[in-house]
């Protein structure tokens, strides 16, 4: 196996950092290929809980390149916080191990403005993170947007800060009444922050090329989840970028070949942030109790997230649009504090029972139908499971139609079992 990817199943949050972090080192390279700093990856090595928003996870190996690809949107300020965490938690970040695409887009401080804006004051909210992710795709896609190579030249930086300000000055002026930084300080930030960056920027498209010609292993690490894909996800409660396995070949590439594995990463029960519709969501004592055993609180935003049971038609809609080998099953362990356990299996919607959830499908409108489950107890300091908790695995195994590889009870690195061997 040469190349894996680890994409989130459900609505984010799945739990994807241990995952890659764990198996990005037995690889070459790690690519982070769509985005930017509303993700956040949470790792635990030893008495250190690692964030990471922009950076690729393969950055805490040593022998790791990791990549950010032309498909992430990227905020030179967040990104050199971020170096200057890593660098207090003793991890040297350098051009040897990281490699950022020229053609990343850059978000603006106008870009966060402007999507704090339209949250606050807009008749539906979408729950962004108010980090300018969407605003900086939009420009992207508009033609409009700035790229990391632009920055470090100050004339062209300013003439393209000119084009994009052009419409939203209009904006911030007259429809929010809001200041906003003139076009001269907007300039000589990004400028300043431009020479930092310099030494990491170079043509990923071409090093990811040349790697796998030379036999290297690669492992594409995603953010958020199918179920955010701004063309497969419940839009309009959805990011801006393409989380789905497609957004692999259009935010970093891989020239010439199959992705050999496509994990896909669940929790053992379903959760969301933000706005939108959410079938199994329990807003009872018991989803409480998993969201306070389960610490469910964003690693971005610090959001709490809506809780409820697996949703098996919401999983086999994500193996269909992401094209998943195998999933990896995480939070195992915060179903043994519950009385009671199941699974959505279907759901009945305009007089049909259906099994998968495809796009046409209103989410809001469906009933889900439930399979209780026996309770397990396990407590996974032995490589033996119950005859309860192999049940679980089996059916949802046996629903989906893919193996579960991978079984996670907890944080650390060693919570962890491996049932298919990757890489």
């Amino acid at each position: 196996m040469q190349s894996l990817a680890i994409i989130g199943a459900q609505w984010g949050d799945e739990g994807k950092g241990k995952i890659t972090d764990l198996l990005g080192a037995k690889a070459d390279l790690v690519v982070r290929y769509q985005g930017g700093n509303n993700a956040g990856h949470t790792i635990i090595v030893g008495d250190k809980k690692i964030v990471l928003h922009l950076i690729p996870s393969g950055i805490l190996h040593p022998h790791v390149l990791s990549i950010v690809g032309h498909g992430v949107v990227f905020d030179p300020g967040a990104f050199l916080d971020e170096l200057v965490k890593l660098d207090n938690y003793g991890l040297k970040v350098t051009r040897d191990n990281l490699a950022i695409s020229e053609n990343c887009t850059v978000i603006t401080s106008y870009h966060r403005l402007i999507d704090t804006l339209r949250e606050s004051n807009g008749l539906r909210k979408i729950g962004t993170t108010g980090r300018g992710i969407g605003p900086a795709y939009e420009d992207k896609a508009g033609r409009r947007g700035i790229k990391l190579r632009d920055i470090v030249h100050r004339d062209l930086l300013k003439q393209r800060l000119a084009e994009c300000l052009a419409e939203k000055e209009v904006l911030f002026k007259h429809h929010y009444h809001s200041p906003f930084p003139s076009l001269e300080d907007e300039t000589n930030r990004l400028y300043e922050m431009g020479h930092k960056l310099s030494p990491f920027l170079c043509d990923t498209f071409g090093l990811i090329d040349q790697c796998l010609q030379n036999n290297k292993k690669i492992l594409f690490e995603g953010a958020q989840g199918v179920l955010l894909d701004v063309d497969y996800g419940s839009y309009p409660y959805v990011t801006s970028s393409n989380t789905s396995f497609g957004g692999i070949f259009t935010g970093a590439g891989h020239p010439n070949r199959p992705i050999d594995e496509v994990i896909g990463v669940a929790k053992a029960y379903t959760t969301r942030v933000g706005e939108g519709p959410f079938p199994t969501e329990l807003k009872d004592g018991v989803g409480e109790k998993i969201q306070t055993v389960g610490k469910e609180f964003g690693a971005t935003t610090g959001r709490k997230r809506r809780c409820g049971w697996l949703d098996i038609p919401l999983l086999r809609y994500s193996i269909k649009a992401s094209n998943l080998t195998s999933i990896a099953l995480t939070k195992l362990d915060v179903l043994t504090c519950l009385d009671e356990l199941k699974l959505c299996y279907a759901y009945r919607y305009h007089g049909k029972e259906l099994d998968c959830a495809y796009p046409g499908i209103d989410l809001s409108e469906v009933e889900p139908l439930y399979k209780s489950m026996p309770v397990f107890r396990d407590d996974f300091q032995t490589n033996k499971t119950s005859h309860e908790f192999e049940t679980y695995v089996r059916t949802i195994e046996e629903m989906v139609g893919i193996p579960i590889g991978i079984l996670a009870f907890g944080p650390e690195r060693n919570q962890i079992i491996f049932r298919k061997a990757y890489f």
